[in-house]
């Protein structure tokens, strides 16, 4: 049985030297030996230490055999991924991942990075997308291509099944790990690989391709509403000015907004946060009324003929400037 990844790199031009995400599981295990022996010489072994586990220490050392096997030189980036009170551990893990993935790859050379997620990941993407009432950014999944930290961030195993990659693991024999993380239900990513994805193949079998076309469009459209959104925004300034919000209907307004608000600030507002903001300012119609909202960690404040946004509570502005 031929690699599945080989066969997904074969279609890929991809930009070489290479860095490989490679954790020692299945599936980056089975995007390292393809990339190998397709880029001889080209490939570079990422690894990141999360330190959330005394089997990690073993896992770098499995790495470590691994690419002296095939020839790849490996670098190990170690960070403490533990989350802050409140805060998800997946989101944590995964934030801390590409910040330390990318600093090891510019400390190397390297501008680009090939991720082993897969067909059943986007999917995974996408339904926990749906658990928190995402927009069409959250429902388009995740991208081919990425760039987060000055690094590109690449995704050539999108349309490969998982279960053809562990196939092909058992097949030949590769010597991978089973991190045992991943059998505990108290992640949400493995409640939904674990209950609801075979649930979701005994009802629907071809949910994959399904939900992969969904992705595209979601995106295709997400990129639409960004063109908007830019258009919008150049005619409003930045910051933005009040006279050319107001004159947009309520959708483009919110859909601006949101551009406004994540490009220049990293802002995202939750949706009832939205909701009051487009409602101050269709009420905006005198120079006195004043705006003064909490959006996303910072406040968005009224200043004269233009919004601003700051992280920190807003200074209290003069009467004649509200």
């Amino acid at each position: 049985m031929e690699n599945p990844a080989a066969l997904a790199l074969a279609s890929w031009a991809a930009p070489l030297p290479l860095g490989i995400a490679y954790s020692g599981g299945a599936d980056s295990t089975a995007l390292l030996h393809a990339a190998a022996s397709r880029w001889p010489g080209q490939v570079q072994a990422l690894h990141v230490h999360h330190g959330l586990q005394p089997a990690a220490d073993d896992f770098e050392v499995h790495c470590r055999a691994t690419c002296e096997a095939l020839g790849v030189p490996l670098h190990v980036g170690h960070v403490d991924a533990r989350h802050a009170p409140g805060e998800s551990p997946e989101d944590a893990a995964r934030r801390a991942r590409y910040v330390t993935l990318a600093a090891v790859a510019r400390v190397h050379g390297l501008g680009d990075i090939a991720l082993a997620q897969h067909a059943d990941d986007q999917v995974e993407t996408m339904l926990i997308a749906l658990s928190r009432g995402a927009g069409l950014d959250g429902l388009a999944g995740m991208p081919r291509q990425m760039q987060r930290h000055g690094v590109n961030f690449h995704r050539p195993l999108l349309e490969v099944q998982a279960v053809a990659l562990r196939e092909w693991i058992a097949q030949s024999g590769a010597a991978h790990i089973d991190d045992p993380s991943n059998a505990d239900l108290r992640y949400t990513r493995n409640r939904i690989r674990l209950q609801l994805l075979p649930a979701l193949a005994a009802t629907l079998p071809q949910f994959r391709e399904t939900f992969a076309r969904s992705a595209r469009n979601a995106a295709k459209a997400s990129r639409l509403l960004a063109e908007v959104a830019a258009s919008d925004s150049a005619a409003a300034g930045s910051p933005p000015a009040l006279e050319a919000l107001r004159s947009l209907p309520r959708g483009r307004l919110a859909n601006v907004l949101r551009h406004w608000l994540k490009r220049e600030h990293d802002a995202v507002p939750s949706e009832a946060q939205l909701e009051q903001l487009l409602d101050q300012i269709e009420a905006c119609s005198t120079r006195g009324h004043r705006i003064r909202l909490k959006v996303a960690d910072g406040y968005v404040q009224r200043e004269g003929d233009i919004l601003r946004w700051y992280n920190a509570r807003p200074p209290s502005q003069p009467a004649a400037l509200r």
